[in-house]
């Protein structure tokens, strides 16, 4: 008898908008807030301003400089938090099964009265999105805020993840991936969303639109053309604020 690969009637995710992020960190500490007071065991937050502080975040923001073979430096800003993949390696290696994958959504979780803290979770995924909690000893992770998307107790437009909630720059955006007209699967298509190291084989959900190529200006100076000439000082030859600032200084 053939079994039929599992399907999730809806697959919500994540695109990340690499083009657009400034790397504020307005995710990062939304995320800790909503998620320290609200799903599962609070997030671990011990001497927070003090020399040796621990703690736990379901997601970050790492910065790298690139070196283009033409062109100067740039400075690309990349979140990272779980990627709820279809094929999650954390799920099965799991001992206990508290790792799941919903069938009705797509969200990966963990039931934290099961984990065990063994930590093969971690081992298994390859994007280093999972964490031990410090304090509780139990895996955490991402949830894609699965306690407010349904919070029918939220307004419409605060039933999304509060990392895009919060984004300033509109790098964030969430949606069905099996809905063809959604935001996010237009943005995929229209913008070339990538996997995250596709040849490991897990399928990740989130996706990220790649930082698309800025003109090349050769430093020329563009609002040239649009300011008005300084004026002349009267027998100087430095423009009119800088011989005005030359005669006072003069007269010190």
């Amino acid at each position: 008898m053939t079994t039929l690969p599992q399907t999730t009637e809806r697959k919500l995710g994540l695109v990340i908008d690499l083009d657009t992020c400034v790397g504020c960190h307005a995710c990062v500490v939304s995320c800790k807030g909503w998620n320290t007071e609200n799903y599962g065991a609070p997030l671990a937050d011990t001497n927070a301003y003090g020399a040796d502080p621990v703690g736990s975040f379901l997601n970050r923001v790492h910065s790298y400089e690139t070196v283009p073979e033409n062109g100067t430096a740039k400075l690309v800003h990349f979140p990272k938090s779980c990627l709820h993949c279809d094929d999650a390696p954390c799920v099965t290696v799991c001992p206990t099964g508290a790792s799941y994958k919903r069938v009705e959504d797509g969200i990966v979780l963990v039931n934290e009265t099961d984990c065990i803290g063994c930590g093969l979770c971690a081992w298994a995924c390859p994007y280093g999105a999972r964490e031990m909690d410090p304090v509780e000893k139990v895996m955490k992770k991402c949830t894609l805020c699965v306690d407010r998307i349904y919070n029918e107790n939220l307004p419409e437009e605060d039933r999304e993840p509060a990392c895009v909630r919060t984004c300033p720059a509109n790098a964030r955006h969430f949606g069905d991936f099996n809905d063809p007209e959604s935001n996010v699967s237009k943005l995929t298509a229209e913008r070339g969303g990538m996997d995250l190291m596709p040849e490991q084989g897990t399928k990740p959900v989130n996706k990220y639109l790649p930082p698309r190529p800025k003109d090349e200006l050769d430093e020329i100076d563009v609002l040239a053309p649009f300011l008005a000439p300084m004026e002349t000082a009267p027998g100087r030859d430095l423009p009119g604020f800088l011989g005005w600032l030359d005669k006072t200084l003069e007269k010190l």
